[in-house]
């Protein structure tokens, strides 16, 4: 299952690179807008959240083998603690980070969740990164990565923490949305034989994915430079 999604993704990378930028339409609105604006923002979070390939892959790796629910919501936590801080901050503060670096860096995530999962740092003994502390500082990039595509907008300050807040809270709705479907498939998929078979593969998808996604992001920094 996740290994024909990942394929998916890989096949469609050139176009999913900005796929879950907040553009057209969109975009327009919150240029435009002034004042504090919930709804919408909440929607425009939420949608962000759910189109955005790369946070939900490095997801997906973070709970690919966790099969208890209290497990799910304790890295889930973590994660949305780092990116609701950066979120925030970088707005408010005019963190200015490139985009294109921010986005690599995301990509990495992705990579370094597959590289965990596949044992790759047991070598490392008690060396080897704590898994919570990882998905927490990079929850702190992804953040930034939120807060890049705002701060490309240029947001109007009249209503901005009640906005910033919504779209924020937006992104957790989205990303509960798309953890439970996730969540589901990966529960049904452990009843098969299958699920221990091709978690390697999978995860070797999953890395790949991530690669391609850094040096796309890596090359596009160095042609818009």
């Amino acid at each position: 299952m996740l290994t024909r999604t990942v394929l998916s993704i890989i096949c469609l990378l050139p176009a999913l690179a900005i796929a879950h930028n907040i553009a057209g339409g969109d975009a327009s609105f919150v240029a435009s807008n002034a004042g504090a604006a919930p709804g919408p923002f909440i929607y425009l979070g939420a949608k962000h959240m759910v189109t955005g390939y790369d946070h939900l892959l490095f997801l997906a790796g973070v709970i690919f083998f966790l099969s208890r629910a209290l497990d799910v919501i304790k890295y889930v936590t973590l994660f949305a603690a780092g990116h609701s801080i950066t979120l925030i901050i970088g707005v408010l503060g005019d963190i200015a980070i490139n985009a294109y670096f921010i986005d690599a860096i995301i990509a990495l995530s992705v990579v370094y969740k597959a590289l965990e999962n596949m044992g790759a740092f047991q070598a490392l003994g008690r060396w080897k990164p704590d898994t919570r502390a990882a998905v927490f500082v990079f929850g702190l990039f992804h953040g930034f990565g939120l807060a890049s595509s705002l701060q490309e907008l240029q947001l109007a300050p009249e209503g901005l923490l009640v906005n910033l807040i919504s779209f924020n809270l937006g992104v957790e709705i989205g990303q509960m949305i798309a953890l439970f479907m996730i969540f589901i498939v990966f529960m049904l998929w452990r009843q098969h034989p299958s699920f221990q078979r091709q978690a390697f593969l999978s995860n070797t998808l999953l890395m790949t994915a991530g690669f391609l996604l850094m040096f796309y992001q890596l090359a596009a920094w160095q042609l818009a430079a």
